[in-house]
């Protein structure tokens, strides 16, 4: 996909990286992780008993993303917190700097979704394990044992259905996104035209992370109850 121009690929090209435009899902993706490392250092810095505005801001928004949670799992659930919310923070991030000229939404590349993905599925086949166990193959099997051949292909399916859904959803809102603000940046100039459709782009930002996050946490709960 063509790009008017992206800071970070032009600056790797001029340092000798040529194939930089075609790893740029991994370079904005690093540019999100600096930036969060960075704001994250920052805000544990601060820390104080009385807090000021910036630390209310922060207080409020993990707070509020915890309290969410844990309506959804119960406080049995609270431990995956960090996990879950890194998700959300990520997620969000990497889909609001397209919004800014001259970068790159990572999560409008297949790979960094089916990365994300790939994280939260995996993860939830260790949280059925570290609750049930062995016992955890009941998920796949079946309330009977003869019913096996039927469920088990269908349940395997099922898991896999989570990858390809939480990664193409994504990865597809994003992307058609950023056709459309490629479309408008190149019909009626770098800012006035695309205004509208960046303003809505915050807005989609924001839902997309929260499906992610959401469905994230489902997923979690549903492997930590017990199979029936």
């Amino acid at each position: 996909m063509a790009h008017p121009y992206l800071f970070f690929v032009e600056l790797f090209k001029m340092i000798g990286f040529q194939h930089a435009f075609e790893y740029k899902h991994v370079i904005y993706s690093w540019v999100v992780m600096i930036l969060l490392l960075s704001l994250g250092a920052l805000g544990a810095k601060g820390v104080k008993l009385v807090p000021g505005k910036a630390q209310n801001v922060f207080e409020i928004i993990i707070s509020g993303i915890e309290d969410f949670m844990i309506d959804v799992t119960g406080e049995e659930g609270r431990w995956l917190f960090p996990l879950a919310a890194t998700v959300f923070i990520y997620i969000f991030t990497c889909n609001l700097i397209g919004l800014v000229p001259g970068f790159f939404p990572p999560t409008a590349d297949l790979n960094t979704t089916g990365a994300c993905a790939l994280t939260v599925v995996i993860f939830t086949h260790i949280i059925g394990l570290k609750y049930h166990g062995v016992k955890y193959i009941k998920h796949f099997t079946g309330p009977v044992w003869w019913m096996i051949p039927i469920v088990f292909p269908i349940e395997v399916i099922g898991h896999v259905a989570r990858i390809l859904s939480l990664s193409f959803r994504l990865f597809g809102n994003m992307m058609g996104h950023e056709l459309v603000l490629m479309i408008l940046f190149g019909l009626a100039g770098l800012f006035f035209g695309p205004l509208p459709i960046m303003g809505l782009g915050i807005f989609v930002s924001l839902v997309q992370a929260f499906v992610f996050f959401l469905l994230s946490i489902m997923y979690f709960t549903g492997a930590m109850e017990h199979a029936h």
